[in-house]
């Protein structure tokens, strides 16, 4: 089994004060965690029971409450980059491309939004279940601006949050480079692993800079490994993954293993701790050669309930 990599929040809120006559209890009534398991050969394990689950809460271990597995419809978030740098190198094309494979692998009930953003986020399409609707627009607009990738997916992955399906994810199409943003890369993943929203990230580049690839033509320390290294680490934090694509039977592999992953995670449901702050999160199986993904955390605040 493989331990999550724990987030660090650096962000969180200062706690307040209490009036003697106030009382106070964590402002989480239950924490929801979407986790999926893989073999040891990379392989979607699905067929678990909630007995072979433990989860530890600030290290120790804590009841779960609900538990929920199946194959259910999916609200997918697409935040499509449509930044001055994916014109480059045909990575636009890649990009637009991406969002119909994307769709193409969607069933009839799930649901998609379709969200853009360079200088500022755009919400083009809301949730629906018209998919052919997303599809007509995303081949729509010239790309400009700077790029705001970890701004735009701090704010698009509160709207997947919100949504009722069991599964939920967000989809992040981009060509990896950011410009424009205000927020670290750690900040960005401790907001998206605390409203439980996993991050996948689909980084098109050219062939030349496909990192590993056999056209690759960067040493390591380009701007391909070094984003790459980044997008990495915000996709593990928050429970997801993240894929480099430079030509469409990438795009096609990295987008049906998602679309595999996200039907068939698991649902978890537990009490909060009692602590205000920061909880860091481990999920386990019994099963010691799985790989677990979950968010890596979440927050409690206090929250008045009388006087």
């Amino acid at each position: 089994m493989l331990g999550l990599l724990l987030l660090p929040l650096v962000w969180g809120p200062a706690a307040s004060s209490a009036a003697a006559q106030e009382t106070f209890r964590s402002s989480v009534e239950a924490v929801n965690l979407s986790v999926s398991v893989r073999d040891s050969r990379g392989r979607v394990v699905r067929d678990l029971k909630q007995t072979d689950f433990e989860v530890l809460d600030s290290g120790r271990t804590t009841p779960i409450t609900d538990f929920w597995s199946g194959d259910g419809p999916i609200s997918l978030g697409i935040l499509l980059d449509i930044s001055g740098s994916m014109a480059v190198s045909g990575n636009m094309a890649r990009a637009r491309q991406a969002v119909e494979i994307a769709l193409s692998d969607m069933r009839y009930g799930d649901e998609a939004a379709l969200f853009t953003f360079d200088s500022r986020l755009e919400e083009v399409v809301p949730f629906t279940t018209d998919l052919d609707r997303v599809k007509r627009v995303s081949l729509e607009g010239e790309p400009w601006g700077m790029t705001s990738l970890f701004d735009a997916i701090a704010e698009t992955a509160r709207s997947a949050a919100e949504r009722t399906n069991r599964h939920r994810a967000l989809l992040v199409i981009t060509d990896g480079v950011d410009t424009g943003s205000t927020r670290t890369a750690p900040e960005v993943s401790g907001i998206a692993s605390a409203i439980d929203v996993p991050v996948y990230l689909l980084t098109v580049v050219n062939p030349v800079d496909h990192p590993g690839g056999e056209f690759e033509v960067l040493d390591g320390v380009g701007r391909a490994a070094a984003t790459s290294a980044t997008l990495a680490d915000l996709a593990r934090w928050t429970g997801g993954n993240l894929r480099i694509s430079s030509v469409p039977a990438h795009t096609v592999e990295g987008l049906n293993d998602l679309f595999i992953e996200l039907r068939h995670q698991y649902v978890i449901t537990f009490e909060p701790g009692v602590s205000v702050g920061w909880h860091p999160l481990e999920i386990r199986t019994r099963k010691k050669s799985h790989v677990v993904r979950a968010r890596g955390g979440y927050m409690t605040e206090p929250a008045r309930v009388g006087r």
